[in-house]
């Protein structure tokens, strides 16, 4: 299922986005100074093409503590906010509402809106797959660190 999923998603909306993200990343590398953003910006341009079955949770609950994690984490999803975050956001919203516009669309929508709460503060954040996140939140995976 999750991969009949993400081949609808790829054509209805994931092929845009992700290619959108990757644009963004491009621009991001081409300055420089935005190359770790424009590394993120890879990754979830990744997660936009196939994100059934995958989710996004910050670092912080796998008690991987880093720079993204902490202040300069903070400063960093203000200063992607105010210079691409939005815009993506924008666009996973746009994508969203024509998707609910068909009752069929709705889960794609829902995840539409997923990824623009991740395009408004990607910084501190990962990927990893939904069954491992499902486990490790249950207690069932013990998280590194965590005695």
């Amino acid at each position: 299922m999750r991969t009949i999923g993400n081949i609808i998603w790829f054509l209805c909306g994931g092929l845009i986005m992700g290619l959108t993200w990757w644009l963004v990343g491009l621009i991001a590398f081409v300055t420089i100074i935005g190359i770790p953003w424009g590394r993120a910006c890879f990754v979830i341009g990744e997660f936009s093409f196939f994100p059934f079955g995958r989710e996004a949770i910050t670092r912080a609950e796998l008690d991987q503590y880093d720079i993204g994690t902490g202040v300069l984490g903070v400063l960093g999803n203000i200063i992607w906010f105010l210079l691409a975050g939005l815009w993506l956001a924008i666009g996973h919203l746009m994508m969203a509402l024509i998707c609910f516009i068909l009752i069929i669309g709705i889960p794609f929508g829902i995840q539409h809106l997923k990824l623009a709460g991740l395009a408004l503060a990607p910084i501190g954040k990962t990927i990893i797959d939904s069954q491992y996140a499902q486990a490790m939140r249950a207690g069932a995976i013990p998280v590194p660190g965590k005695d």
